[in-house]
C-alpha cells in the first residue's frame, strides 16, 4: 500500500515554504472525519491563520482516494499561507504515523496505511504528525491537570485521555459494548441519534457520562465533536462542550514536546509554554 500511495505527482515546496517567517509556525492542520474532511493553516497556539474548510468524505473511500481529496482541499490553504509542518486527526487506531485501523472507511486496504507519509510526499516533504482525531481535538481542550477525558459525538463515538497534560495510549472504547450488545458507535453516533431521535439519544449520551465517570474516575470530561451541540440536558460541573474548531486547533500541540509523551520532566510543557520540538 504504502508504494502505491507513493505513486503521484508531489507539490514541490517554495522558498517561502521551506523558510520560517520571523521565526512563527505555519501548521496545517487536518481532521478527517467520518462524513467531512476539514482542514486550515494554525499558528504555534492554534490559532486560525485561514478559514476552515470543509468538503464531505467520499464513500467509500480508500487510501488513495483520501489523500487525493485532501491534497485538493488544502491546496488554496498551502497557496494562501505556505505551510512549515502538518498535524492530522485520524478517526480510528493510529500509531508510528500509520493507520491501523479505520472503522468509517472499512476494513480492506486500511490496516498499517503510511496515510501521513503519503499527504507529506504529496506537499513537498513537509514534517507530519498524525494521531487519533479524539486525541486531537482533546490537545485543543484540556487544562493539563490531573485525569482528563474527551468523548466526541459525530459519525462515531471518538474517546481520549490525558493525565497532567500528557496523552496516554489510544483505547478504542467506541467499540466495547455500552447497552445490550451495541458498542458507543451504535449507542450514541450520529446513525443511532438520527434513528432514536434527539431527545432519547439525550439520554443515552447522559447514560455514558454516568459510565464512563465510574469507569474512568476522570476529574475533568471534555465534549466535542458535532453533536455536541445537540445535547440538551444538565451537564455535570466537570463536564464542559468544546468547539468543533478544536480538530484543527488541536493540531498544534502535537508539535509540542508533551504530546509525545517523552517529556514527563518538563513542566512547562503541561502549561503549553516552551519552545517547538
Amino acid at each position: 500500500m504504502a508504494t502505491q500511495l507513493a505513486n503521484k505527482s508531489v507539490t514541490k515546496p517554495s522558498a517561502k515554504r521551506a523558510g520560517h517567517s520571523g521565526g512563527a509556525e505555519r501548521i496545517l492542520a487536518v481532521d478527517v472525519g467520518g462524513t467531512g474532511l476539514k482542514a486550515a493553516v494554525i499558528d504555534g497556539n492554534g490559532k486560525m491563520l485561514t478559514e476552515r474548510l470543509r468538503v464531505a468524505t467520499p464513500h467509500p473511500c480508500t487510501p488513495d482516494q483520501l489523500v487525493d481529496e485532501l491534497v485538493k482541499l488544502v491546496e488554496p490553504l498551502m497557496a494562501e499561507h505556505p505551510a512549515t509542518r502538518i498535524s492530522i486527526g485520524f478517526p480510528g487506531v493510529v500509531r508510528n504515523n500509520r493507520v491501523l485501523t479505520a472503522p468509517h472507511f472499512g476494513i480492506e486496504g486500511w490496516h498499517d496505511v503510511p496515510i501521513a507519509e503519503s499527504l507529506a510526499t504529496r506537499l513537498g516533504g513537509l514534517p507530519v504528525r498524525m494521531i487519533n482525531d479524539a486525541e486531537v481535538q482533546g490537545f485543543a481542550a484540556i487544562e493539563g491537570h490531573g485525569i482528563e477525558f474527551v468523548l466526541t459525538l459525530g459519525t462515531g463515538a471518538g474517546t481520549a485521555l490525558f493525565r497532567d497534560g500528557e496523552l496516554m495510549p489510544h483505547l478504542e472504547l467506541a467499540h466495547h459494548p455500552v447497552s445490550k450488545n451495541h458498542a458507543y458507535d451504535e449507542y450514541i453516533g450520529d446513525a443511532a441519534r438520527m434513528k432514536a431521535g434527539n431527545k432519547r439519544w439525550n439520554k443515552r449520551v447522559e447514560k455514558v457520562i454516568g459510565i464512563l465517570a465510574s469507569l474512568v474516575n476522570y476529574d475533568k470530561l471534555w465534549i466535542g465533536g458535532g453533536n455536541a451541540a445537540r445535547l440538551t440536558f444538565k451537564l455535570p460541573d466537570n463536564v464542559k462542550t468544546v468547539s468543533n474548531d478544536a480538530g484543527i486547533e488541536g493540531g498544534a500541540r502535537l508539535w509540542h514536546p508533551r504530546s509525545l509523551r517523552e517529556t514527563r520532566q518538563l513542566p512547562e510543557a503541561t502549561q503549553r509554554t516552551g519552545a517547538f520540538e
